[in-house]
């Protein structure tokens, strides 16, 4: 059974309880929304198995008792299958986010305090395996791209597509459209991965 701290909503620690009680209740938890970069400004956004948009590196639940930079690796390694160093993972911000919604179980009351990292790592990791139930592929593309495209809300840009292929992974060229990015109809795609779209541009110019 997964266990999360909860919070009040300023942040102060209040407790632990079960996941599904935590979403039930609406209690206060904290999230860990990981970002890869490389030096060459190239971002990396899963594909989702569920919806098929684009998304964060790898996303999930900060579990009881473990610090973020914990959630961090586990997410990662849980998800697309890879084991990064976290030691200059930086801490970009942190989001409230708010949702309330009705599943075949009952009510679902989400209330997270998204911790949003940003972490460099090295291109060359070849052993890719991601996990069917959450994460298509990966997506490959410049951060610069990405941030004009959200600008122009418009147009088409140039990118990778990673996938497992028998014991490896594939690269495959594909293109980009606004649609393609996994954005709700209350967001706006610039607000919502602008200033981690900038500061990969920054950090490797």
């Amino acid at each position: 059974m997964e266990y999360l701290d909860y919070y009040d909503e300023s942040g102060k620690f209040l407790g632990k309880e079960t996941r599904e009680i935590v979403h039930s209740l609406g209690l206060w938890h904290k999230t860990i929304h990981c970002w890869l970069y490389d030096k060459e400004g190239y971002i990396y956004f899963q594909i989702r198995s569920d919806s098929h948009k684009l998304y964060t590196t790898a996303s999930g639940h900060i579990l009881a008792g473990e610090t973020v930079k914990e959630a961090f690796s586990r997410e990662v390694y849980e998800e697309i299958g890879i084991k990064v160093s976290t030691e200059n993972a930086q801490l970009l911000e942190i989001t409230v986010w708010k949702q309330d919604k009705m599943k075949a179980t009952g009510p679902y009351k989400d209330r997270a305090l998204a911790n949003v990292y940003i972490c460099e790592f090295d291109k060359k990791v070849n052993n890719f395996k991601f996990d069917p139930n959450e994460v298509e592929g990966l997506v490959k593309v410049k951060a610069e791209l990405v941030l004009n495209l959200l600008r122009k809300e418009s147009g088409e840009i140039p990118a990778e597509k990673i996938i497992n292929e028998g014991t490896g992974y594939s690269l495959t060229n594909v293109t980009l459209k606004l649609e393609d990015f996994l954005i709700a109809s209350n967001e706006i795609g610039l607000i919502k991965y602008g200033k981690i779209l900038q500061e990969v541009i920054y950090l490797t110019k």
